[in-house]
């Protein structure tokens, strides 16, 4: 019988769309080109090669290890790229996703992945061209609404702030911002200007982001409506409290 992952309780909306984050189900929102995408990361120029810090694995020449054997390397490990990072902010005002639901998306669907999880922002290093292969799909599809979230390798601040008038989340170094309708991008992601205009295309109606949300809100969906969600956090913080400091007892 093939097994079915249980990635997360609970009827409620929030619950089905952590569902849908943690298992990569993800319904793509808009295209963003590779050239256009290098230019927003800022860690080369859009068509240049791939810097690295090692030969191809292939060139090496490494003893025999029954590790490799059995694990294929990512392509960016293979190549031999330098590592690099991505990092976002969603805000609390119904972003799509949250930052330990973006470690969760990518730890269980992306490998060579290193997250990193804080209260307002999220980060994920990896071999380049790996990166730049997750960053795409994040940037894609419905984990990432560029009116409440923001690709911010630096000066993170405004998740937590109210949203601006026209109903975007502040960005402290303007690297995002909404015309014509549509949210477009003219600074990478530690706000140095590009040599064009990305376009992110329309962010969501604020409706919609009540619908798509991961984060439980009394002013939307409470935690406490999901029955399922608090029984299940509420033994899980039994256990690591009866258990988690002595593993003996």
């Amino acid at each position: 019988m093939a097994y079915k992952p249980q990635y997360y309780p609970g009827n409620t909306s929030p619950a089905k769309n952590r569902r849908k984050h943690m298992s990569n189900d993800l319904e793509k929102m808009r295209d963003v080109s590779d050239e256009d995408l290098t230019a927003i990361l800022g860690h080369r120029a859009p068509g240049s090669d791939y810097p690295s810090t090692h030969p191809p694995l292939s060139e090496m020449g490494e003893p025999d290890d029954p590790v490799r054997e059995v694990v294929e390397p990512t392509p960016g490990a293979a190549a031999g790229d330098r590592v690099r990072y991505v990092q976002f902010a969603d805000s609390m005002y119904n972003a799509p996703a949250t930052p330990y639901f973006r470690s969760y998306h990518a730890a269980i669907n992306f490998r060579g992945v290193d997250p990193g999880t804080l209260s307002g922002r999220e980060v994920n290093e990896m071999r380049e061209r790996d990166l730049e292969e997750f960053s795409k799909r994040v940037c894609e599809t419905e984990i990432t609404d560029w009116g409440l979230a923001g690709m911010r390798g630096c000066t993170v601040h405004g998740h937590s702030l109210r949203l601006q008038e026209d109903g975007t989340m502040f960005d402290m170094l303007d690297r995002r911002r909404l015309e014509g309708g549509n949210i477009v991008m003219d600074k990478d992601q530690v706000g140095v200007p590009i040599d064009r205009k990305v376009n992110l295309g329309k962010p969501i109606s604020e409706s919609e982001a009540a619908k798509r949300t991961t984060m439980y809100r009394v002013d939307n969906v409470s935690f406490r409506s999901d029955k399922e969600v608090v029984e299940h956090v509420q033994r899980v913080w039994e256990l690591r409290t009866r258990y988690g400091f002595q593993p003996k007892a």
